[in-house]
């Protein structure tokens, strides 16, 4: 009998970069192997690795110019096998489009709480604060920000609008720590009882939406969580679908989400050492139609005709299990519909911060700028300078309808250049109305910086000081509408010993400078700043 210990099996380099030439996926396993352990399970984008160029040819300057060829972004191998498996999982599982996601919208957002990752910094326009789990969880650390502003010229999907989305991925899993073995470093019985987290998740997007209740005429801040997922056909010849994972880390670690667009029927994530992923927002997958979790709704046949349910309620299994349907307990998945891997050899090495000035670039953090024409994603590193890897980190744009076609190169157009930022360490960057805005994390000891830039000959120039904001401030999205520049806030209490609580005794739980919040400055304060 199988183990009840949740495994993957991973590839080895060879084996993985072997699959992804040919675009086939691994032989079936044995008959009576599980159906959670397969060899099928390689995720795109796959970076072509190399080692970095030698410093005394990789001559840079920061703020100046950086080469768009580095930032050149092939289609990935798997694309038209991707899509291929995601339109037979369209046929099993019923879909949801995002009016109807919003409507069922589950949780609640607090404004203006007591929450304060602010401190000594001016307070920000708008403040959202999120359902304690979320504030402090230790699993789900969010990350990329964009919303319906990106997406639609009109800012409205459909006839919704107000819509903000964000990224989280899964950052704690008690069996990896433990067992770090890249085999078997996944949940035991006895942790997966104890908890849930121990299962690697992968990544998460949230959709936020203020809006007015039809039946109640109340204005309310709702949201709800959907899992991102990778499709493979399993040993049984059904196909399923697993959370994220970055092929460089066979234990999940790779895939931060660190910066999202929504553009389109589009969502873009970046992938930090690899490219992009790509999900579409009309493949969105409902495992409980009926909104009551405990009727284990019906769900399609795959290929061979066989009925299925799904369930809901069991957060310790993903995919198709003995033909029930898992997605670690949340109702939604979203899977991944094609790929962008940088066409250049990756020579940052893995788990490092340090960045090298040639070469592919990091994804750490996207955005969009629907301020020039054509509209341009884009994209940017995280970097932390340190001996043979010391640059600042690069940043380009690229003409983001040039992504919806999946055949062709696409290079960075308009700019590309160092950021001016000594010490690196830059979270998250949007461009608008020929400024560039910077947020650089400053730890969890401090408020973090908003840089302002602006472009003169090419080059980038700091306009104005530093406007202090979050602490752990993230990846930022303009909303052309309201006129707000919107980030997020990473740390939550105990994440670090500089993490303390307001030592106000009245509200001992609710308040703590690391506690996550959304929130938005007005750009017109911004630009005010000295």
């Amino acid at each position: 009998m199988p183990s009840p210990r949740i495994r993957r099996a991973w590839l080895t380099a060879a084996a993985a970069a072997s699959l992804a030439l040919t675009g086939l996926t691994a032989p079936a396993q044995a008959e009576d192997a599980p159906q959670d352990v397969t060899s099928a399970t390689v995720q795109e984008p796959l970076a072509t690795e190399t080692a970095p160029a030698p410093l005394a040819t990789a001559a840079w300057t920061p703020g100046g110019p950086a080469s768009p060829g580095d930032f050149t972004l092939s289609p990935g191998a798997l694309n038209a096998e991707t899509t291929a498996r995601v339109t037979r999982l369209d046929s099993v599982l019923p879909k949801s489009g995002v009016q109807n996601l919003l409507i069922g919208a589950n949780r609640d957002v607090s404004p203006w709480c007591s929450r304060d990752p602010f401190g000594t910094a001016p307070d920000p326009d708008i403040k959202y604060c999120l359902q304690n789990d979320d504030s402090t969880s230790r699993e789900w650390v969010p990350q990329g920000f964009s919303g319906v502003s990106d997406a639609q010229d009109d800012e409205l999907w459909g006839t919704a609008g107000n819509i903000q989305l964000f990224a989280s991925y899964d950052g704690w899993d008690p069996g990896r720590e433990d067992d770090p073995d890249p085999a078997t470093g996944d949940c035991t019985a006895a942790e997966t009882e104890a908890n849930d987290a121990c299962n690697q998740k992968g990544v998460r997007i949230t959709f936020v939406q203020s809006r007015v209740n039809p039946a109640s005429g109340i204005s309310e801040i709702k949201y709800r969580h959907v899992l991102l997922g990778w499709t493979y056909v399993n040993s049984a010849d059904h196909v399923s679908f697993d959370g994220l994972h970055a092929s460089e880390y066979p234990i999940q670690k790779g895939v931060h989400a660190g910066g999202i667009v929504w553009y389109g029927n589009y969502l873009y994530v970046a992938d930090t050492r690899n490219g992009l992923r790509v999900f579409d927002m009309r493949t969105i997958m409902d495992l409980d139609p009926d909104g009551d979790p405990g009727t284990h709704d019906a769900m399609g046949s795959d290929t061979d005709g066989v009925k299925t349910t799904a369930n809901t309620e069991d957060k310790t299994k993903v995919g198709r299990h003995d033909n029930v349907w898992y997605s670690f307990g949340y109702r939604y998945v979203m899977p991944q519909v094609a790929a962008w891997k940088f066409k250049a050899g990756q020579g940052n090495p893995a788990g490092s911060y340090g960045c090298v000035p040639t070469g592919a670039p990091k994804a750490s953090y996207i955005s969009l700028d629907r301020s020039t024409t054509p509209d341009r994603l884009i994209m940017g590193e995280y970097c932390r300078p340190q001996s043979g890897a010391e640059s600042t980190g690069r940043i380009a744009s690229y003409p983001v309808a040039d992504l919806e076609q999946r055949s062709l190169d696409v290079t960075a157009q308009g700019w590309a250049n160092y950021l001016p930022l000594a010490g690196g360490g830059a979270q998250g960057a949007a461009a608008h109305d020929g400024t560039l805005y910077v947020n650089e994390s400053k730890g969890t000891d401090e408020p973090g910086n908003l840089w302002r830039y602006t472009w003169n000959d090419g080059q980038l120039v700091t306009s104005g000081q530093a406007v202090k904001t979050a602490r752990g401030a993230e990846d930022l999205y303009v909303e052309r509408g309201t006129g707000r520049l919107w980030s997020l806030s990473e740390h939550r209490p105990g994440s670090d010993p500089d993490c303390k609580a307001n030592p106000d005794a009245s509200d001992p739980d609710g308040t703590d400078y690391c506690q996550r919040v959304l929130y938005a400055h007005k750009l017109s304060w911004l630009d005010a700043r000295p």
